[in-house]
């Protein structure tokens, strides 16, 4: 089935890394004279599949992710991330905590415990499209602080058990992981997991990888970008992602990913650096490597901003901008 390549995520409407315009229009009325412009069919006219951030911040809701089935082609897939609940305590609590001031202490606690409650809405919210075939994976994004202890082990455990009858992709970052590498590949090739190879600014405690697929069902991947010097310390959350790969630097997952591909049934390859549509300019590079068909039309400006892409895509014609009066 190959190796699909897309973007995480394709909503980024706000910021300094915005994607209005440079992958979308600047504002929606310039497009052919039309209000009407939709992200996600646009995206879906470029690439075949999304990693979708927005169910890490909320429980997804099966009348949107219906929406979603119903904007896009057949044969397009979307990976989903786990709600922040599931993989992200803190987190969930800090933002708890922001909703519902004054619930600090033991009823905090009960609150952030996972419920059966919480995974049957989950389950519930994606069924729309696990039941039109466009359910790619869900991605256990786990921190960096998460590590190998028997209470975090008996947790990925009851989770991945929770979420056994979907492809579930795990992304664990701490060395302690990779130091007990046959524990660790037991327990995800019990539950048919794949664990996600990575590529991000490293720290003391990284987790060693080789990229190679540790399962046979599918394969996932995902860059995040080199940006060291703000991936730990930054303004805006945004910045961390804010990196362009070079053709060199990608040719090492081009060929990793074509590799993968005689190995797998599927696999996913997935850029994280959406600052500014940098994502979607490796993603059509990564395509290029592989020999894939780069489809869709591309916006003038993102070629203008990016000459990666001049000898890769077709480009767009500029709206045609109505001729001034004489009077004026």
């Amino acid at each position: 089935m190959g190796v699909r390549i897309g973007t995480a995520g394709w909503n980024y409407p706000t910021g300094k890394g915005r994607w209005n315009g440079v992958f979308y229009p600047a504002t929606r009325s310039k497009r052919a004279g039309t209000a009407d412009f939709d992200e996600l069919r646009f995206y879906a006219s470029h690439f075949d599949t999304v990693e979708v951030n927005s169910t890490f911040y909320g429980q997804p809701r099966a009348e949107v992710t219906r929406q979603w089935a119903a904007k896009t082609p057949g044969a397009f897939d979307f990976s989903l991330k786990l709600y922040q609940k599931f993989t992200h305590p803190r987190m969930f609590r800090e933002a708890a905590l922001k909703t519902a001031p004054g619930t600090e202490g033991p009823l905090l606690d009960l609150l952030a415990q996972v419920t059966q409650s919480d995974i049957d809405d989950y389950r519930a919210g994606i069924e729309p499209l696990a039941s039109a075939g466009k359910l790619g994976a869900l991605l256990a994004q786990f921190p960096a602080s998460f590590k190998d202890t028997p209470p975090s082990r008996d947790y990925l455990a009851q989770l991945l058990r929770a979420f056994a009858e979907y492809p579930v992709a795990v992304e664990l970052r701490h060395s302690s992981w990779s130091d007990h590498i046959g524990e660790t590949l037991s327990m995800l090739n019990g539950f048919n997991a794949a664990w996600v190879q990575i590529d991000e600014p490293k720290f003391r405690f990284s987790i060693r990888q080789n990229y190679l697929p540790n399962i046979t069902s599918f394969y996932y991947m995902r860059l995040h970008g080199r940006n060291a010097a703000q991936w730990w310390r930054h303004d805006k959350s945004e910045d961390r992602y804010n990196y362009l790969y070079s053709a060199a630097e990608l040719r090492e997952f081009a060929d990793t990913a074509g590799a993968a591909e005689t190995l797998v049934k599927k696999s996913y390859l997935y850029t994280n650096n959406h600052f500014s549509a940098k994502s979607v300019v490796n993603a059509v590079m990564l395509k290029a490597q592989l020999g894939q068909p780069i489809e869709g039309e591309y916006p003038p400006e993102i070629v203008e901003r990016y000459p990666e892409l001049q000898a890769l895509v077709t480009t767009s014609s500029p709206p045609v901008q109505p001729a001034r009066l004489l009077s004026e």
